[in-house]
């Protein structure tokens, strides 16, 4: 029975006139309500796509045409444009890439042509006008010898700055918080067995990777250190007299050395050997600096003459100026030098003349009583390598700032910092954001004066830019 109400099928027949009109009814208002369907479902495609309807905005029409792509394209049409898309985006992207490598290569050109230049002694950087005094408060003093500092360097990543002193002790500093990472005691509270200095430490230099730092002493000694961790690697002994100069080739470490018996002398650190030495001085070298070259620059102190020395042709050139003892040397590039004496004078000379390019007499003044006024002497010279300015130190409570002229053949007072003391060392930063003085109650070579109020220390002195449109770079 149930079977047979399964498979009976309703014929017209079998219904009566009541449910035919109700089924045709129906049957209709389907019908009528599928066109309906139809009709709006066009009419709003139609309103979708118009680009003549007032109210559309961009988005919708968009929206409406890729609705309508997507109606209308074929799988084939589809992947066609999907691959037209994907070539756009390589294209765009090796074009941002061209660019990219264009500007890099831009880059190491400029660098290349820097380089080239530096090589010939001609790159200048001129930011001297650029510089503002910094405030006194700006200026940080770290204490920790108890004697004059005597020499000072700061390594290439401008993180530490390692110290030495009249007491013997070597201090490694850190910049940021100025707080002591290291100490490396010396004199007589050197313990036994401890390797350190036991006289005065003249004068210290730092290789340009930062792996090896030298230090000289009044005791003929040349200490060669690990800096990262301030072990004690060599001893250097040659020198009949004190160690007044030291400097590492750029680039190598090979290690040149002045010193109080008139010689320079040439060491392999790597190797731990010692090279040759030089004469030509007549007196007591006071100081010594070299860059990449195969040369060095040394002030030879009363015999009044500043020497290069060409090391592969084993020959000197001689230069004549100051009117005493030239104490102090820096070089600005390969072709220019700064040189400081107790003349009171400061001068800038080129190695192609024998004559400075140009001198400030009594550049931090005079002292003494009235009818016997003397100029103030020069104790240390510094260069911001490759650029006009540089800097000079004396005994007279600040620290002055210089720019030279066009050619390095003038130069300008920019401005002075207080600082009080023997200005003993200075040092700029590689990258001229400040500038370091080592600051003692005496004279680095000597006892001549005292100068009671002064703090042995290092005065950190920030070197803040003024920009175009006055603004303060740090």
């Amino acid at each position: 029975m149930s079977s047979f109400f399964l498979k009976k099928k309703f014929t017209p027949a079998t219904l009566n006139k009541g449910d035919k009109s109700s089924a045709f009814l129906k049957r209709k208002s389907n019908t009528d309500d599928g066109q309906e369907r139809s009709k709006k479902s066009s009419k709003r495609l139609n309103e979708e796509i118009s680009s003549d309807s007032e109210n559309e905005g961009p988005a919708n029409r968009r929206q409406g045409e890729n609705e309508n792509i997507e109606i209308d394209e074929t799988p084939q049409e589809k992947k066609l444009r999907l691959a037209k898309l994907y070539l756009d985006q390589l294209r765009d992207e090796e074009e941002k890439k061209a660019e990219e490598e264009s500007f890099d290569a831009d880059l190491i050109a400029e660098r290349l042509q820097d380089d080239v230049l530096e090589q010939k002694g001609k790159l200048q950087r001129l930011i001297a006008k650029e510089l503002i005094a910094p405030k006194p408060e700006e200026i940080r003093l770290l204490r920790g010898h108890k004697l004059s500092v005597t020499c000072l360097v700061i390594t290439p990543d401008e993180k530490y700055i390692f110290s030495a002193s009249k007491d013997c002790s070597i201090i490694k500093w850190e910049v940021e918080s100025g707080k002591k990472v290291h100490k490396i005691p010396g004199g007589h509270k050197a313990k036994e067995g401890h390797v350190g200095h036991k006289g005065h430490v003249l004068c210290m230099a730092i290789s340009s990777d930062g792996k090896y730092l030298a230090t000289g002493d009044m005791t003929n000694f040349i200490l060669i250190w690990d800096a990262p961790s301030c072990k004690h690697l060599y001893k250097f002994t040659g020198h009949r007299d004190a160690v007044s100069g030291l400097a590492f080739r750029r680039g190598t470490h090979d290690l040149y050395s002045a010193s109080h018996d008139r010689s320079v002398k040439v060491w392999n650190v790597n190797e731990n050997a010692y090279v040759e030495t030089m004469f030509g001085h007549q007196d007591k070298i006071t100081g010594l600096d070299c860059l990449s070259r195969e040369r060095c620059v040394t002030a030879g102190g009363r015999d009044g003459t500043v020497r290069v020395w060409k090391i592969a042709e084993e020959s000197q050139l001689v230069f004549n100026g100051h009117d005493g003892s030239i104490d102090c040397i820096q070089l600005i590039n390969e072709e220019y030098m700064v040189t400081g004496g107790d003349d009171g004078a400061v001068s800038v000379w080129t190695v192609n003349k024998k004559k400075p390019l140009a001198t400030v007499k009594q550049a931090h003044g005079i002292c003494g009583n009235s009818g016997l006024e003397q100029p103030r002497w020069l104790s240390s010279v510094a260069a911001l390598h490759n650029s006009d300015t540089i800097a000079t130190g004396s005994h007279n409570s600040s620290v002055q700032l210089w720019m030279c002229g066009e050619g390095f053949r003038g130069l300008d007072p920019l401005f002075s910092v207080p600082v009080t003391g023997f200005v003993n060392s200075l040092k700029f930063s590689s990258s001229g954001k400040f500038l370091v003085a080592g600051v003692g109650q005496e004279h680095r070579l000597g006892r001549w004066w005292r100068i009671k109020e002064a703090k042995n220390g290092l005065y950190i002195i920030p070197l803040k830019r003024q920009t175009k449109e006055s603004e303060v770079v740090q």
